[in-house]
């Protein structure tokens, strides 16, 4: 499984946007700037989290993005069910419907035997998005900002303080 590049551009962003004075909205090329980003795919990126409710888009001369919800209600599974969609990552194609045993009725009975590698994969996914569903974006704030150079904090605040 492989995840588009979208997917962690919208974290550090998001990650980003938390240092910023409360309700202070950020406008996307000061964003894209930070990534070294064309606006247009910042833009789509912030697009899909518009969608999703992770962020709320400003009108105005002085508008942008911010956070839609607290840090804590963000969840990693948030974030990435908003870039990549909520369907399964295995997509069971039900081959076995056309494999030479399966014309033959009395060899397998379908009510009673469910294809057991999408019930697998299906419980797996399932810890998987249960376990993103358990991050969210404050607890990656917190982590990660306590391991900042004082220099590298600084340079943030001063930052947050310029939008």
């Amino acid at each position: 499984m492989q995840f588009s590049s979208s997917v962690e551009h919208a974290f550090h962003s998001l990650f980003y946007m938390m240092d910023l004075p409360k309700n202070k909205p950020i406008g996307i090329k000061k964003i894209a700037q930070i990534h070294h980003l064309a606006d247009a795919y910042l833009s789509k990126i912030f697009s899909k989290l518009q969608k999703a409710g992770i962020v709320k888009s400003i009108s105005g001369v002085n508008g942008g993005y911010q956070l839609a919800k607290n840090p804590e209600e963000i969840s990693f599974w948030d974030v990435l069910e908003a870039i990549e969609g909520s369907s399964y990552f295995f997509q069971c194609a039900d081959i076995r419907e056309r494999n030479i045993f399966e014309k033959d009725p009395t060899i397998y009975k379908k009510p009673h035997c469910p294809c057991l590698i999408k019930v697998v994969m299906m419980e797996a996914e399932e810890q998987f998005r249960n376990s993103l569903k358990k991050k969210s974006l404050f607890w990656l704030h917190t982590n990660v900002k306590s391991h900042f150079s004082t220099q590298t904090q600084q340079a943030i605040d001063t930052w947050a303080q310029t939008i």
